[in-house]
């Protein structure tokens, strides 16, 4: 008889970009690196549980953007000709390290896993969405969403319909892809306001995410912490971070992703071939970039990136079991305490970026692999379980006013506003301010109507978090900067053409095509509440 919950939760999250308007965007990438290291392997992953007779249960949001990428012909193409390269690149490599058994070794390792990858996108036709579905189906996987286009709640409090539009459209996109209404919502960045629940409820959503703080400083404090949730009186439930099983994979110090024998991220071919070998592989103006084939382990701290020695798998796959093992027995021991101080089943909240398992920690994937397993085989002091199906068993809980939180820096808004990004949200709110006066129009026709919804997405996509939080971390900033003042000069034209009666038909259809996440919107949603 178990006396504890843990709850993994996986938040798959990609900005929204596709350029059919350009041959090559550098970060079109980020779409292909996440299925090769990440979204491909988890399948892979829950298809071998599945197989085995292991009953997982994770929580995964998928992001109303990442779900469009995913869903989207042009870039489904995109991504089966970078496989290609791939593929053709780690043949090269096999020839060319004919005579290093090592490099050879570790070659033909990649050319088997990007064979793999090749077979699970083909079996499922390119649709990874229908992949994740099938799991949700069978009740391992609780499938819930987020912000529309993963916009900074607080920051736009001030404006109540864009927030009411960043959830009500995320409802609607969720239930066009998955057949149902989703059950929960990860706030985007676990970002918190007072009365956001009420906004939560009227979408129909049952539960949502936030920091462990959210629910540490509640009103009144919770008597369980962050190890049972809390009931909003909107009604819906708050589940919040517990901060000591995440600090054991996200830390850089104290964190299993940090262990030497694991496969070094910063070191790619593409960057330690030959230039003239590489040339084809790489961008199409001659710049380097990482191609996704990584020969070095992190080998020590300290050292630096041409002191790394090489990679083996089978060590970093012993050591992603040693650590599900650490994993579980600390879990276990953390349920054994609790519930001796609780004297009910505490549930520990384990929330991370699906992007870590894969891409940033490439053994991440087998140790979701080992630690399923493991809790499955090894152990019966917890169940694993996701948010659903424990607000079911556990339909009694106390009711509190979460506290203002983030999971950013410090905790609340910072890392989205400060000095390095502070600059677009005057242009945000302005934004968002004439949407809701447009949205009161009545279109005189068909053409109209396509303009105004077209206006909502234009807003809905310069509001997205992950371009001020790419300003703040100093990485590809000119993208950021260019994609927010491209949505917002989009939708300042359409505002402007739409009072004037004078609607540019061609250039419409040119941004429809560019911009058509949320091909149903109505943009009705942003009319006042």
């Amino acid at each position: 008889m178990s006396i504890g919950y843990l709850a993994l939760v996986l938040h798959a999250h990609l900005p929204y970009v596709r350029h059919p308007e350009s041959d090559y965007v550098l970060e079109e990438e980020w779409l292909h690196e996440a299925i090769i290291e990440t979204y491909i392997p988890l399948i892979n992953v829950f298809e071998g549980l599945k197989r085995d007779g292991v009953d997982f249960k994770i929580t995964m949001s998928m992001t109303p953007p990442l779900v469009s990428m995913l869903s989207d012909r042009l870039l489904q193409e995109r991504f089966d000709e970078h496989l290609t390269q791939l593929e053709s690149l780690i043949e090269l490599e096999i020839d060319r390290h004919a005579q290093n058994g090592h490099m050879k070794y570790l070659a033909e390792y990649y050319a088997k896993e990007f064979h793999q990858v090749r077979q699970t996108w083909e079996r499922y036709g390119g649709n990874l969405v229908g992949a994740f579905k099938q799991f949700m189906d069978s009740n391992n996987l609780e499938i819930i969403t987020c912000g529309a286009t993963h916009g900074y709640l607080p920051l736009m409090k001030m404006y109540p319909q864009a927030v009411w539009a960043q959830l009500k459209v995320a409802a609607e996109s969720y239930e066009e892809h998955f057949g149902r209404s989703p059950n929960g919502i990860w706030l985007p960045e676990c970002a918190y306001y007072e009365g956001l629940e009420r906004m939560v409820a009227d979408a129909g959503i049952r539960y949502f995410l936030t920091d462990g703080h959210g629910l540490l400083y509640a009103r009144p404090r919770p008597r369980f912490g962050t190890y049972a949730p809390i009931f909003t009186e909107s009604g819906t439930a708050a589940f919040g971070r517990d901060h000591e099983s995440s600090q054991q994979v996200w830390s850089s110090e104290v964190g299993y992703p940090g262990a030497s024998e694991y496969r070094e991220f910063y070191r790619d071919l593409g960057w330690d071939a030959e230039y003239e070998y590489i040339k084809p592989y790489i961008m199409p103006n001659g710049q380097r970039k990482n191609v996704g084939i990584k020969y070095h382990k992190i080998t020590g701290k300290g050292l630096g990136l041409s002191d790394k020695a090489l990679y083996d798998p089978y060590w970093a796959r012993e050591k992603a079991a040693d650590h599900a093992s650490n994993f579980m027995y600390n879990r276990e021991r953390q349920v054994e305490h609790l519930y001796g101080i609780m004297g009910r089943k505490p549930i520990i909240v384990s929330p991370y970026d699906a992007e870590l398992f894969g891409h940033w920690w490439y053994e991440g994937p087998w140790f979701i692999d080992y630690l399923c397993r493991k809790s499955w085989y090894d152990q019966g002091t917890y169940d694993m379980t996701h948010l659903a199906d424990y607000l079911r068993e556990n339909p009694t809980q106390q009711v509190c006013k979460p506290s203002q939180s983030s999971w950013g820096y410090k905790g609340f808004h910072e890392y989205w506003l400060n000095t390095t990004n502070s600059w677009i949200y005057p242009h945000l709110h302005k934004a968002a301010e004439r949407m809701i006066e447009l949205a009161k129009q009545e279109p005189a026709d068909e053409l109209e109507w396509r303009a105004l919804n077209q206006a909502a997405r234009e807003v809905l996509l310069a509001q997205s978090s992950d371009w001020a939080f790419i300003m703040r971390t100093g990485t590809m900033v000119p993208y950021a900067v260019r994609r927010t003042r491209s949505h917002l000069m989009r939708f300042n034209k359409l505002r402007d053409d739409i009072l004037q009666g004078k609607i540019d038909s061609g250039w419409l259809e040119k941004v429809e095509a560019i911009d058509n996440i949320f091909p149903n919107v109505n943009y009705r949603v942003y009319r006042p509440l």
